[in-house]
C-alpha cells in the first residue's frame, strides 16, 4: 500500500513541476511576444524577423528556454495555426517566424512556413482588398509576387540550418514554377535538387520539361541523354523507362538523324505505346551494334515442328 502510495505521490510532484516549469515559461515569453508585435506594428503591417529579433535579443529567448526549446516552439506553432485558420497574417507571420528563431532545428516549421507565406496569405490578402473579383489582376499579381518572395526569403534561411538538403531548392523551385510563373528559375531550381545529395529523380525530369516548355527543346534532349545513362536500372523511381520514351520522342521532334539516335535499349520492347514498327530505320539492336531495318529488329522465332509433322517424317 506505502509502495502505491509513493509512486502515485511522485508522479503528482513530477507533474506539478512540469506544469509550474511550463508556467512560468509562458509568463516569461509571453510579454517578449507582445514586445515583439508591438514593434512589428508600430514599423510595418507585415513581419520583418530582423526586427524581432532586435525586440528580443540575440539568443535571449533561446537563452531562457534552454531545454524546453522544443516544447515551446510546439506550442508557438500551434498557435500560429489558430490565427492561420482565422486568416490574420500578421500574428500567423510572426509567429511563424518566432518558432524558427526558438527551434530551427525542425524542418517541419519551414516548410510549412513557407508555404503559408507563399500560398495562403496571398489569398487572404486579396480577399482583404475585395475579392479576386474587385481586385485588377495587375495587383493580384504584384500581391503574388510579393509573398511568395516572402515565401523563398523565409526558405533561405533554412539554408544556414540544413546547407546540403533538397528540399530548399525544390521548396524554392515549386514557388517559382507554381506562384511566380518564372519557368527559368524554377528549371534552375530542380536542377539543383536533382543535383543535391538524395534528390529525387522526378526533379530531373520536371527540369527537362521546363526545358521543353521554353522550347530549349535540344538541351532537354542532351540532358534526358545524359540523365538516361546515370539512372540505375533496378530502383523504379528513377523511371527509366519514361525518360528513354521522352528520348524517343526528342529525336522524332528534333528529326535527328538514325546514325545520332540512341541505340535501342533492350526494355524499349515493353514501352506502352512504342510498338516495334515505330522505331526508327537503321537503330542498333539491342544485343549488338549492327545496323538494321525495323522489321529485323526482333525476328520471328523458327517455327518447331509438330508432333503430327515428326509424325509423318518417320511413317513410310
Amino acid at each position: 500500500m506505502d509502495l502505491k502510495r509513493n509512486i502515485w505521490v511522485r508522479r503528482t510532484v513530477t507533474l506539478l513541476a512540469c506544469f509550474c516549469t511550463l508556467l512560468v515559461v509562458g509568463l516569461v515569453l509571453s510579454p517578449l511576444q507582445r514586445h515583439a508585435w508591438g514593434k512589428v506594428r508600430s514599423l510595418q503591417p507585415e513581419l520583418n524577423l530582423k526586427e524581432v529579433e532586435g525586440a528580443l535579443g540575440q539568443g535571449l529567448v533561446i537563452g531562457l528556454l534552454g531545454g524546453f526549446r522544443t516544447i515551446i516552439a510546439d506550442m508557438v506553432f500551434i498557435r500560429a495555426n489558430v490565427y492561420w485558420e482565422k486568416k490574420d497574417r500578421e500574428k500567423t507571420e510572426a509567429l511563424i517566424n518566432l518558432t524558427t528563431a526558438i527551434d530551427p532545428r525542425p524542418m517541419f516549421f519551414w516548410l510549412n512556413g513557407s508555404r503559408i507565406m507563399a500560398y495562403d496569405i496571398p489569398i487572404w490578402r486579396i480577399n482583404e482588398a475585395g475579392g479576386l473579383d474587385a481586385v485588377p489582376r495587375s495587383v493580384q499579381d504584384q500581391i503574388y509576387n510579393q509573398q511568395a518572395q516572402r515565401g523563398i526569403d523565409f526558405i533561405d534561411r533554412a539554408g544556414k540550418y540544413f546547407p546540403d538538403d533538397y528540399r530548399i531548392p525544390l521548396e524554392k523551385a515549386q514557388i517559382y514554377n507554381n506562384k511566380m510563373k518564372d519557368k527559368e528559375k524554377a528549371a534552375e531550381y530542380f536542377l539543383k535538387a536533382y543535383r543535391t545529395k538524395d534528390g529525387p529523380y522526378y526533379t530531373a525530369r520536371i527540369y527537362a520539361e521546363l526545358l521543353r516548355q521554353m522550347k530549349r527543346d535540344q538541351e532537354a534532349y542532351d540532358f534526358y541523354r545524359q540523365l538516361y545513362s546515370e539512372l540505375p536500372d533496378d530502383d523504379m523511381r528513377a523511371n527509366k523507362p519514361v525518360v528513354l520514351e521522352r528520348i524517343r520522342e526528342l529525336e522524332n521532334e528534333l528529326n535527328v538523324p538514325a546514325v545520332q539516335r540512341l541505340p535501342a535499349q533492350e526494355n524499349e520492347r515493353y514501352l506502352t505505346g512504342y510498338m516495334q514498327d515505330e522505331l526508327p530505320v537503321g537503330v542498333q539492336t539491342p544485343l549488338g551494334n549492327t545496323q538494321v531495318y525495323p522489321g529485323e529488329m526482333y525476328p520471328e522465332p523458327e517455327p518447331q515442328p509438330s508432333h503430327a509433322d515428326s509424325h509423318e517424317g518417320h511413317s513410310h
